[in-house]
């Protein structure tokens, strides 16, 4: 047997470090990822916060399918606001129109976690004091601050505490943000539901209002979770799981299912570059069908992991040429973290205020910002997304965990908007059919389908080394391609954590700032 019994992995060392520090107090992997999920909204701002959403996949032991928690915020009841607008604004006041859930999420993480033991206090306790005494920026951080120098719809709080005097954050810096602290402080204290009523709240709804949001404090009062039935797809041999939709789980499932019907035919890492690419252009083709608010969705969603549609899917791939793809991917900053406790629940979890910094509307008295993932809404009526009164957006993000027949368990995923999918697919297949180990499939060259963050171009990126090996083949096939630098945090921040029977192991991202930890309590 394995001594080791604990794991967690995190895009950001310190999340990394109060996840393990409350797995170690004997806390559970629900525990330490909402301390993780705290320290991280401190540290990595620009990707997430609580002013934003999260999903979870939870397994527990003899439990026959993971527990799926769906923390996504909705649209105001009121929604006149847009009725003249001919789109949604990226930043300011209007780009500040669902609700913030992600907290409604840890709660029902915790209250259903029959084993969840300590005190709220300590499990808030590393992000306090993160918040309170302060980090060192990080390279990431910086690169989020200058973005959003330009943007002149943020509001002053957010230019006070990010672009001070005019000028980004610096890596290297120690940054401190007791507002966040205290948030923190006064959450412990009276529990996670005074986010959303009293004081605390009519704070944030008075610095949404005076930015120009919609969103009310009923709406933030009316702000839940829910836990939902995961998507699963059965892989011959393995059982994968994600979160059904809004969010864009169903896309992950239907890459790597439709790849396991041709990955008998892929020989090369040109073979395997190739099928994957083009089994993601396959799934987003469907698109418009498929990711959007569940109720606004009908056969396409409910028939898309059958076995006859990803042999469909499957027929339309043609080994030897590249499909032409227009594809105009959504950016996102997100971050994704797993955990596996001395008990064995393992927890597949994900965070995001959708683009750096989100709305760019800092919470006076909370020191965070509010989300702007309803930009994912249309203002065309005959869009499936299309805003309407409590609605949920198309939600790029999505946990994945596999459990296979023999007893081994992986929770896996990353950040990275729409490239989530296809580095999930990238990860998975290098695991599980290529022989990788997880800090392989995790660590190796990967590539993106579509348009990032302030870039117009919709084609194929490779990372450099991968690029070198397979050049002539991609030009052969007809891929129209480009590369980019090794390590590149455009291909996102992908971690794991791999639980057999026997052994345990973790592994994060060498683009990102993580660390993975495996050890005994």
């Amino acid at each position: 047997m394995n001594a080791h019994n604990i794991a967690f992995t995190a895009p950001h060392f310190s999340a990394t470090e109060a996840g393990t520090s409350i797995l170690k107090q004997g806390g559970t992997a629900t525990e330490a990822m909402v301390a993780a999920a705290a320290a991280i909204s401190v540290v990595y701002p620009h990707m997430n916060s609580i002013g934003g959403d999260s999903f979870w996949l939870i397994d527990n032991p003899n439990q026959s399918k993971p527990t799926a928690i769906d923390a996504c915020g909705r649209a105001p009841n009121d929604i006149s606001a847009y009725s003249n607008e001919q789109q949604i604004p990226e930043r300011g006041g209007l780009s500040a129109l669902t609700q913030a859930a992600t907290l409604r999420g840890w709660q029902k993480a915790l209250e259903l976690d029959e084993h969840a033991a300590l005190s709220l206090r300590t499990i808030l306790a590393p992000a306090i004091k993160l918040a309170r005494e302060g980090f060192t920026v990080t390279k990431s951080l910086q690169a989020g601050c200058e973005k959003l120098a330009t943007v002149t719809s943020t509001n002053d709080d957010f230019k006070a505490l990010y672009i001070p005097n005019g000028k980004p954050l610096q890596a290297g810096q120690h940054f401190k943000n007791p507002k966040l602290a205290d948030t923190f402080e006064h959450l412990a204290k009276h529990g996670l539901n005074a986010f959303y009523e009293g004081e605390l709240a009519d704070s944030f709804a008075a610095d949404l209002a005076k930015a120009g949001s919609i969103i009310t404090p009923n709406d933030i009062a009316n702000t839940q979770a829910d836990v939902v039935s995961p998507l699963n797809a059965n892989l011959s041999g393995i059982n994968c799981y994600n979160l059904p939709a809004p969010t864009q789980g169903v896309h992950s499932l239907q890459i790597i299912g439709t790849v396991n019907k041709l990955k008998h035919t892929a020989k090369t890492e040109a073979d395997w570059t190739h099928l994957i690419v083009e089994a993601t252009k396959q799934s987003f083709t469907h698109r418009p069908t498929l990711w959007a608010d569940p109720k606004a969705l009908g056969d396409d969603y409910k028939n898309a992991l059958t076995d006859e549609r990803l042999s469909e899917l499957a027929n339309n791939i043609d080994m030897n040429t590249a499909k032409k793809w227009p594809f105009d991917a959504q950016p996102g900053d997100t971050v994704w973290m797993a955990a596996r406790d001395k008990n064995g629940q393992l927890v597949s979890f994900i965070q995001s205020i959708y683009w750096e910094f989100g709305s760019g509307i800092l919470m006076s008295e909370g020191g965070f910002v509010w989300n702007n993932r309803g930009l994912s809404f249309s203002l065309n009526t005959k869009d499936t997304n299309v805003l309407a009164p409590n609605k949920r957006p198309a939600h790029t993000l999505n946990p994945a965990m596999a459990k296979f027949d023999d007893g081994r368990r992986l929770a896996y995923g990353t950040m990275g908007g729409e490239g989530q999918p296809q580095t999930q697919a990238a990860v998975f297949a290098g695991y599980a059919w290529r022989n990788k180990s997880i800090n392989q499939a995790v660590s190796d060259p990967r590539w993106l389908l579509g348009r990032t963050w302030g870039d117009t171009s919709t084609n194929l990126k490779i990372e450099h080394s991968l690029a070198a090996q397979i050049d002539n083949e991609l030009n052969k096939r007809g891929h129209d391609w480009g590369s980019v630098e090794d390590n590149n945090e455009m291909m996102g921040h992908a971690g794991a954590i791999l639980d057999t029977p026997t052994t345990l192991e973790a592994a994060t991202d060498p683009r990102s700032d993580g660390r993975a930890t495996v050890s005994s309590t």
